[in-house]
């Protein structure tokens, strides 16, 4: 028979240091907040030690359906850590330029750029697709010609 290796996913688990964005009616929704410490199996008190003044979050219990688990995580974050120390393995492990970088990140200001376009930057925008589509077009068209 043939060998095969089974491999574990890597899954978004709730650890303490696992970094969360806040979501929900909450006044912090949209904003990044390290695990500090797991209450039960629904709730994690949480705190946002962001570098930005108008992305910090205070310490509070939150529940885990107002969150969603990030791929970012402060390693070896010791439970129930004071504001300060987090705030220094925060800067340590360059959370916000991480999560600038991301996929994520990228895609939620896009979003927030299309919904902050008014009706005459839609027009444009269809106009630039439409110029695209056309050059892309002509140049299969092109290579279709010369094969």
């Amino acid at each position: 028979m043939g060998d095969a290796s089974i491999e574990s996913p890597e899954w978004r688990q709730v650890e303490v240091g696992r970094i969360v964005l806040v979501q929900g009616d909450s006044s912090f929704a949209g904003r990044l907040a390290a695990i500090v410490e797991i209450i039960d199996h629904k709730r994690a008190l949480i705190d946002g030690p962001s570098a930005d003044p108008k992305l910090v979050v205070p310490r509070q219990a939150i529940s885990f359906t107002d969150v969603l688990l990030s791929d970012l995580k402060i390693q070896k974050l010791p439970r129930a850590v004071r504001t300060g120390t987090l705030k220094a393995a925060w800067a340590k492990a360059e959370i916000d330029a991480k999560w600038k970088e991301s996929k994520w990140a990228k895609r939620k200001e896009q979003g927030e750029r299309r919904r902050a376009l008014s009706d005459f930057d839609r027009f444009k925008v269809m106009r630039l697709k439409k110029q695209r589509r056309f050059e892309e077009r002509k140049a299969l068209a092109k290579v279709k010609a010369s094969a």
